[in-house]
């Protein structure tokens, strides 16, 4: 399994950007998806997760802001990310749950700042 993110950048608050996972293998439909980050000095966070049957779950941080989201039939998994601030700034990994086993995307970076 292997994990490909896309879409990170620079954006004021307030805005928005969605980043992309792109999943290689035949497995994506029975995998869970996850959204993590990191800021700068500080520890790696879940942002989101989506089970292979849909199920969602968010940080509180991020509640009513993230969404995440995935489409099976280009194995991808999305994160859209509306009214950003600040404290939103890290770098975005995408993971892969299969088989007891997690998989992780090289990372992508997201910087709010105006």
């Amino acid at each position: 399994v292997q994990l490909q993110a896309s879409g990170g950048g620079l954006v004021q608050p307030g805005g928005s950007l969605r980043l992309s996972c792109a999943v290689s293998g035949s497995v994506f439909s029975r995998i869970s998806m996850a959204w993590y980050r990191q800021a700068p000095g500080k520890e790696r966070e879940l942002v989101a997760g989506i089970t292979s049957g849909g199920s969602t779950n968010y940080a509180d941080s991020v509640k009513g802001r993230l969404t995440i989201s995935r489409d099976n039939g280009w194995n991808t998994v999305y994160l859209q990310m509306n009214s950003l601030k600040p404290e939103d700034t890290a770098v975005y990994y995408c993971s892969a749950l299969y088989m007891g086993t997690k998989y992780w995307g090289q990372g992508t970076e997201v910087t709010v700042s105006s």
